[in-house]
């Protein structure tokens, strides 16, 4: 195993600058970020030491309560890398809505998850809202191990717990004019502040992404609501979220508050703001780089304290091409 060192938190890669095409304003936009990263690529992941108060307030963040009665589901019950450690998992995150750095796991915490619904509506024969714990009850839960792999070039092992979106396909019954799904994140200014104000006029609020209905069938396709054997932290997007694991990580929606079935690709949040950077479809491909890095490998999180990563080839689908590469054209 090759261990990479992890990089001080003065020591920023000149690829994490912004790019001037995202904003208006280019001098505004440096002066107000000074350097600050919009998700460019991997950084500093421990940073700073932190003091033990801080280190006690983020293991209360994961401290949820447990969700009974859920089997492993045995065709996704493991995969051929360990899982990553759960308080790595719960303080290395990207939610843009509270910050474009990796340690949003503290102001996440604003985000006010009581009396959740999740209206599903479009086209579709049985609009609904549902009650987060009527989504609870009424899909049956199973847990899942599934690869995550970032846009970023960095990945981890996740046990998600939740349920597959095909459940949700059959109880509303989209009509035969869907051709799309969007997803749609809960949005406050008041309180998914983001990471700059003085341009959150600018980006395309609320947080969409989207996929095909086909896509969305697919027997990978799954939303969580729960992540090591508990309810869902705030940082891993809280109450409910999307995980795709044949796609880079931004394309599972977090905080979804809204599903929509539609006949018209949807305009998502990250392809919106840099088309060049953020295709629509955003399927891992090694072959492919990112305009500024390449995808042919990703830094592998696994465990702590010291966060050792590995350096691993990254797979075509993330590994999934069996179950998802017929949706699409060679």
């Amino acid at each position: 195993m090759t261990l990479i060192r992890v990089p001080k938190t003065w020591e920023i890669p000149e690829r994490e600058v912004t790019p001037a095409k995202i904003f208006f304003n280019r001098r505004r936009l440096i002066k107000t970020l000074m350097g600050a990263s919009i998700g460019a690529t991997i950084m500093p992941i421990l940073g700073c030491q932190k003091s033990e108060e801080t280190d006690k307030k983020l293991e209360e963040t994961l401290k949820l309560p447990k969700i009974d009665s859920v089997k492993s589901n045995p065709n996704f019950a493991k995969v051929d890398r360990p899982i990553t450690d759960e308080i790595l998992a719960g303080k290395y995150n990207n939610f843009y809505e509270f910050g474009g750095t990796k340690s949003i796991w503290q102001g996440a915490q604003a985000l006010p998850t009581e009396d959740w619904k999740v209206e599903v509506s479009g086209l579709v024969k049985n609009p609904r809202t549902y009650d987060i714990d009527d989504l609870r009850k009424k899909f049956p839960l199973e847990e899942r191990v599934y690869r995550f792999r970032c846009v970023e070039a960095w990945s981890m092992v996740l046990p998600w717990v939740g349920f597959p979106m095909r459940e949700l396909i059959a109880a509303v019954e989209p009509t035969s004019q869907a051709k799309f799904v969007r997803f749609t994140s809960y949005y406050d200014p008041k309180v998914t502040y983001g990471p700059l104000l003085s341009f959150m006029e600018k980006l395309p609020w609320p947080y969409t992404e989207g996929l095909r209905i086909e896509e969305m069938a697919n027997e990978l396709a799954f939303f969580a609501v729960g992540i090591y054997g508990h309810l869902l932290p705030k940082q891993h997007g809280a109450p409910m979220r999307a995980v795709l694991p044949w796609k880079y990580g931004f394309k599972g929606a977090k905080s979804i508050v809204k599903v929509e079935f539609v006949d018209k690709q949807p305009a998502t949040y990250w392809n919106t703001l840099v088309p060049s950077e953020y295709d629509f479809e955003a399927n891992v491909n090694p072959t492919k780089p990112h305009p500024r890095w390449s995808q042919a490998t990703e830094k592998f999180i696994s465990k702590g304290p010291d966060l050792s990563w590995e350096k691993i080839p990254t797979l075509p689908y993330n590994g999934y091409g069996e179950y998802v590469a017929n949706l699409y054209k060679v």
